[in-house]
């Protein structure tokens, strides 16, 4: 039989978390953002569940022809454009719009033959410093692309770095509403924490919202909300089983470089489940865990291709029975895959991202 370790990928946590996000955003469409083959749950997977977005937005032509070869013929957006010349034409030929962030990306533009002009989205850099142009510099830009007339229609977009936290948005949204206020053309701004937290101070100015990693069931703003706070679903579920149970006495130590010792009489299952599937290695001891849906904790360092539970809290448990490393168990209890990616000083989108090859992906309601 295959090795027990399975990821499922929830189609109704998916549309549950979509709806959370468009009711965050009542006035804008919304992209589903699906990047990095849609945070790891694989696009063509999560399309059944995401299907009800205006939009999807994404990073690469690859990924653009597997969106159109599922058939969805709505809006796709390239989130960091093109990156030369002839990407312009399969963006013709597929039919996707595409972010301006730099001046190479208007020159390409400028020197491209097309009988279908593009629709484009200008990038403001209001403080993120990663992608866009400067305020300073944006309303320049603007004019170079209203003047080609390889372009048909200019949207206006702009990235917030601070949505998450005590600092905010306020300053960047000013930065970017000084200079776009009298020019024509639809916005896009929020992330998934500005949409959640900030929703009401954008009302109005944004038409477009691009929820990532709040689609998948992760809280854009820990710790200070969960994505219960904000009734997010798990959209993963990574679970296992037990393959060996092992009865410690004091002293006793468990897996590489003996770094746990039991204090007493302990039981603990190996669970197969390790690095090598994506389960942080950087986890230790008292990492929660489900089994057979109630909660207990890894103990020992993780291995390559294995893991160590305590038992304790389930004396009934044994080989075979059920882990859930995160996500939804059978018996519907919820472990947050944010709660591992704390133990594991990193975030959900690394962790979702991370699921290996190796690992067996099924979808289910």
């Amino acid at each position: 039989m295959p090795r027990p370790i399975l990821a499922t990928i929830h189609t109704a946590a998916l549309r549950n978390n979509l709806a959370r996000a468009r009711a965050a955003a009542p006035d804008a469409r919304v992209w589903a953002v699906v990047k990095a083959n849609a945070y790891g749950h694989g696009i063509e997977r999560a399309f059944e569940g995401l299907r009800g977005a205006d939009g999807f937005a994404l990073l690469d032509l690859d990924e653009a022809r597997r969106m159109r070869a599922l058939d969805w013929r709505g809006p796709i957006l390239l989130l960091e454009g093109c990156f030369e010349l002839r990407d312009l034409e399969l963006c013709s030929r597929l039919g996707l719009w595409h972010t301006v962030h730099c001046e190479e990306q208007i020159d390409m533009l400028a020197t491209h033959k097309t009988q279908l002009p593009h629709r484009v989205f200008l990038k403001m850099n209001s403080g993120m410093n990663r992608l866009g142009f400067t305020p300073e510099r944006y309303r320049a830009a603007w004019t170079r692309l209203n003047a080609l007339p390889q372009v048909e229609e200019i949207s206006l977009m702009t990235h917030f770095s601070d949505a998450d936290g005590p600092r905010g948005i306020a300053a960047q949204l000013q930065a970017f509403e000084a200079v776009t206020h009298d020019l024509p053309g639809e916005r896009t701004l929020s992330n998934s924490a500005a949409a959640l937290r900030h929703g009401a101070t954008v009302a109005g100015m944004s038409d477009w919202v691009r929820p990532g990693i709040a689609v998948y069931g992760s809280s854009p703003d820990l710790p200070e909300h969960s994505a219960a706070d904000w009734g997010l679903q798990p959209a993963m579920t990574l679970a296992s089983k037990i393959i060996a149970v092992q009865q410690l006495v004091a002293g006793d130590t468990v897996g590489y470089g003996s770094s746990f010792s039991a204090d007493g009489p302990l039981r603990i299952g190996v669970v197969a489940c390790g690095y090598a599937d994506g389960y942080p290695r950087h986890c230790s001891t008292g990492t929660p865990i489900l089994v057979n849906g109630v909660r207990t904790r890894l103990v020992a360092r993780v291995s390559m291709d294995m893991l160590t539970v305590d038992l304790t809290p389930v004396p009934d448990a044994g080989i075979g029975s059920e882990v859930t490393l995160w996500g939804r168990s059978s018996t519907g209890t919820l472990l947050s895959i944010d709660e591992i990616a704390q133990a594991a000083g990193t975030v959900g989108y690394e962790l979702m991202c991370a699921l290996a090859p190796r690992v067996p992906v099924v979808v289910a309601d």
